[in-house]
């Protein structure tokens, strides 16, 4: 086991009121969000500067539900490459445009396509539910899409004499089943960032603001969700901090949660989550994207998301059962 580094908690302050100016990339930003007619679409775990002019910042069913509703000529998806894809095959008469085409997902490249084909085939009857952490090849293959926002609710839906291969994140899988009471078998998957929080680390923060909630994410490994006071999605945490009359907690997600809990709740503290080894847990991938990339997206339109027709109409009846069961 690693050595547990002695490390200065991150925490985010009460805000003071009123909003930051922009900077003059984000006013420039804006100036050509219009000219081109685009939406700006965020996700939580975004940098500061870019989810300060989204306009809209949500977890993956928010993002899914704007990106089919919208209307604008162009969709900027501020998050990662599967996210995009996700926009592109439920709005497909839309350019879809990433601001750093290498923004992938480790949860994502557990599953391979071929790989869950091949399963399959050697296992036929099964229902596959997949977490949208997932490439348009594998929603193709699938049953019905979930969120960790909704997996609870989709999973309940499926029939009851079928059974259940979950894909790809055995953490969030693993934490479903308990909660619905359904066997499934689960998929070897995880993300690298999630897995990295601990007990130990969360119990040293704990001792420095024993009164402060711990609010995990539920692709966190089982450990760190049963010390948890509160196990959601990043959209339901929001909510728990709101409703709950704690003055501060501590979050066990990535990072970029932290921004969006302040300028929602800026009275409220939070504690960024640590690692045995780093005060935050930052998503290498997330964190590609820069507020100079999603200028220049906006100005190159590129890079854009493109995908084999079949492929996105076999991967669309899946998330458009997701948003349909959600609702």
């Amino acid at each position: 086991m690693p050595e547990l580094v002695d490390l200065e908690p991150m925490v985010f302050e009460p805000r003071k009121t009123g909003s930051d100016p922009l900077t003059a990339i984000q006013e420039e930003i804006l100036a050509l969000k219009k000219e081109r007619n685009a939406v700006i679409l965020v996700h939580n775990y975004q940098i500061e500067a870019i989810q300060q002019i989204g306009d809209y910042v949500g977890d993956s069913l928010g993002l899914s539900y704007r990106a089919a509703e919208a209307d604008a000529d162009v969709i900027v998806f501020c998050g990662v490459h599967f996210m995009a894809e996700t926009a592109k095959i439920v709005n497909p008469g839309k350019t879809v445009i990433l601001p750093d085409m290498e923004a992938g997902c480790s949860l994502s490249d557990s599953c391979p396509g071929e790989k869950l084909a091949a399963y399959k085939e050697a296992n036929p009857g099964l229902y596959v539910v997949a977490y949208i952490n997932c490439s348009a090849e594998v929603k193709a293959l699938s049953d019905v899409i979930c969120t960790s926002g909704n997996a609870v609710k989709i999973v309940e839906k499926v029939p009851q004499d079928r059974d259940i291969l979950f894909v790809p994140d055995q953490n969030l899988g693993q934490w479903v089943a308990k909660q619905t009471g359904r066997p499934m078998q689960l998929w070897p998957g995880s993300c690298y960032a999630h897995v990295l929080f601990t007990v130990r680390a969360l119990e040293k923060v704990r001792m420095q603001f024993p009164e402060a909630p711990i609010v995990a994410h539920p692709e966190c490994v089982e450990s760190v969700r049963d010390m948890a006071d509160e196990v959601c999605s990043t959209e339901k945490m929001v909510a728990f901090c709101q409703n709950n009359p704690a003055d501060s907690f501590i979050v066990a997600t990535e990072t970029g949660m932290l921004h969006r809990l302040r300028r929602e709740l800026p009275n409220k503290t939070f504690i960024a989550g640590p690692t045995d080894r780093c005060a935050c847990n930052d998503c290498r991938f997330m964190k590609m994207n820069t507020i100079e990339k999603l200028r220049d997206c906006l100005r190159d339109l590129s890079p854009e998301i493109k995908m084999d027709e079949e492929v996105r109409k076999k991967a669309f009846d899946p998330i458009q059962r997701m948003l349909e069961w959600s609702r």
